[in-house]
């Protein structure tokens, strides 16, 4: 694992206390855009696709602590679009910090150097540089070349002062695992303290769809990828049984609202991936949204995700009800051989409803109304 020993029992022991308080539901990670402009335009990313006037919309910093005030997650991430562009984002981060948060910036490094002298080192500070692969995979995925270059070498420039740096790395269903397997080798070897790892997500309106995972060539993915990580040291930001679930070993429901994602509209709702409405207020996301109505099984639009914002939050509470399986996982790896779990069933999911045009105009309606 390639988590601080202090955030893992921080982490865990918030968790416990919402299970012996019998919450129903609380949150894992708060996950923060406080934009939509991005300075790639990745054919697998749906969230670029806005017109001008929301793309040029930021949160506040006031906005953006305050919505770290109403939601106790104990991780923040910032995300986007490229939370760099936010020109006051260094603001954000420490006000997180000094609230106590773990946080996570996640970039796609282009702008990391220019910008390290705005930020300190501190063990609960960790910058999250997106890489989909190599040299030649990653620039292909973000449609650019160079890419891959800059980051690495903002990599290496934060590390030399002192950051704590990891990557993010989404899979698609052209990923090469041999390919991906020299990749992790070469990410440790520059620096890299932890990888995350995420299926390719589901956006609806992702310039290239026809690249996403199904649930099978998923499990299939990452059982090949895990078994040709026997032995070779590789450390994941995420649960032991997050990719046990990943390998096909778990049969897990999506929690929605592990991570709640506030970004310029508002609350979205459901989750970071599925924006289907807005709520003004945390409190307002948790208690009248429709939760039974999303995730695998439910809505024909979750059919296929197995990604980290959903299922990750599912991962931690069995690793609470059977730790002793999340050790053994975590000591031996995922299981790579033999029968997977069995999957949840599609049978009774409701059709998926094309609502972008209305939540595009209720986000705007209250991009207007908000006085920030």
């Amino acid at each position: 694992m390639a988590v601080p020993l202090k955030q893992t029992l921080r982490i865990g022991a918030y968790v416990l206390r919402q299970h012996l308080s019998g919450a129903k539901r609380y949150p894992l990670v708060l996950m923060m855009e406080p934009l939509f402009r991005c300075n790639l335009t990745c054919a697998g990313c749906g969230k670029i696709d806005y017109p001008d006037d929301v793309l040029n919309a930021r949160l506040s910093v006031a906005d953006a602590l305050a919505s770290i005030d109403e939601c106790p997650a104990p991780v923040v991430v910032m995300a986007g679009g490229e939370p760099l562009l936010h020109r006051e984002m260094d603001r954000i981060v420490r006000g997180a910090l000094a609230r106590g948060k773990f946080v996570y910036l996640c970039t796609n490094a282009l702008l990391l150097e220019k910008k390290l002298d705005q930020f300190e080192p501190n063990p609960a500070f960790t910058w999250t540089v997106h890489l989909d692969g190599n040299r030649e995979d990653h620039d292909h995925a973000v449609s650019r070349d160079g890419t891959f270059d800059q980051a690495v070498a903002a990599i290496k420039a934060a590390r030399a002062r002192g950051f704590r740096v990891n990557i993010n790395c989404t899979l698609f269903n052209n990923a090469d695992p041999a390919r991906m397997a020299e990749f992790f080798d070469f990410a440790h070897s520059i620096g890299v303290e932890g990888i995350t790892l995420s299926p390719g997500y589901a956006y609806e309106r992702a310039p290239d769809g026809q690249h996403f995972l199904t649930r099978r060539t998923t499990k299939d993915l990452f059982r090949t990828l895990f078994r040709l990580g026997k032995g070779r040291g590789w450390k994941f930001t995420q649960s032991s049984l997050f990719l046990n679930f990943l390998a096909g070993n778990e049969t897990y429901a999506c929690t929605p609202w592990g991570n709640p994602t506030r970004n310029v509209f508002g609350w979205q709702r459901p989750c970071y991936l599925l924006g289907e409405g807005y709520a003004r207020t945390y409190k307002e996301l948790m208690e009248e949204t429709d939760w039974e109505s999303y995730g695998t099984g439910k809505y024909e639009k979750c059919a296929d995700c197995m990604v980290h914002s959903g299922y990750e939050p599912t991962a931690v509470t069995d690793t609470l009800n059977h730790p002793l399986k999340a050790a053994r996982v975590a000591l031996f790896g995922p299981r790579t051989e033999g029968p997977m779990a069995p999957d949840l069933s599609l049978d009774n999911q409701r059709p998926a409803v094309d609502r972008y045009a209305e939540v595009l105009e209720e986000g705007r309606a209250l991009l207007k109304t908000d006085p920030s």
